[in-house]
């Protein structure tokens, strides 16, 4: 093989090596969006189930005006912190809130046998259960897909290329230090 080839072969695996290293990199920032987007999905579920669920309570819980009201005015930050794209730290704030004042309506709750009882009551609270659930796998699967992206784009020689066609990083979504706490109800 002469010089010429060698430099021929050599720039062809250089331009496979660019090609597959882009078409990662594409993959990996694709799979951390649709992450986010089952993100949404379950908070729009969850959204959704709010307004049936204050309804349902509000019958019984007629000397926690204040809880209800919270628990609207969280989801409405919530929704809003959504639709105006905030960042994913004002986001998460957000719905941090959000579970925060449910888990406070939930623990209200306790007071009322005849709420606990309600079959509608226990269905929504049911479902808003199963929706926080799949909440905290669809958060725990864009976690890892933004791990893998991140890796990657700061991988050498994979970062040659991500930095050159401005690949950034994505955040994390992560918890709150008040999130972590257990929630304290007063009667």
């Amino acid at each position: 093989m002469t010089g010429t080839g060698i430099i021929i072969v050599i720039i062809v695996v250089v331009v496979l090596w660019a090609i597959f290293t882009y078409n990662r990199l594409v993959r990996l920032q694709k799979r951390t969006e649709e992450a986010f987007s089952d993100i949404d999905v379950q908070l729009k579920r969850r959204y959704d189930l709010i307004p049936n669920l204050v309804e349902t309570v509000k019958g019984y819980l007629t000397h926690e005006r204040e809880t209800l009201q919270k628990v609207t005015e969280a989801r409405t930050t919530a929704m809003g912190a959504h639709d105006r794209h905030a960042s994913l730290a004002d986001q998460g704030a957000a719905e941090n809130m959000l579970t925060n004042t449910l888990k406070t309506l939930f623990a209200v709750s306790e007071n009322y046998p005849d709420l606990k009882a309600n079959q509608n009551f226990l269905q929504l609270q049911d479902e808003l259960s199963d929706t926080e659930n799949k909440i905290q796998a669809a958060r725990r699967f864009y976690n890892g897909n933004v791990r893998d992206f991140n890796t990657t784009i700061q991988q050498v020689p994979a970062n040659i290329i991500a930095g050159a066609l401005k690949f950034k990083p994505r955040e994390f979504f992560e918890a709150e230090a008040g999130e972590r706490e257990n929630i304290k109800v007063k009667f």
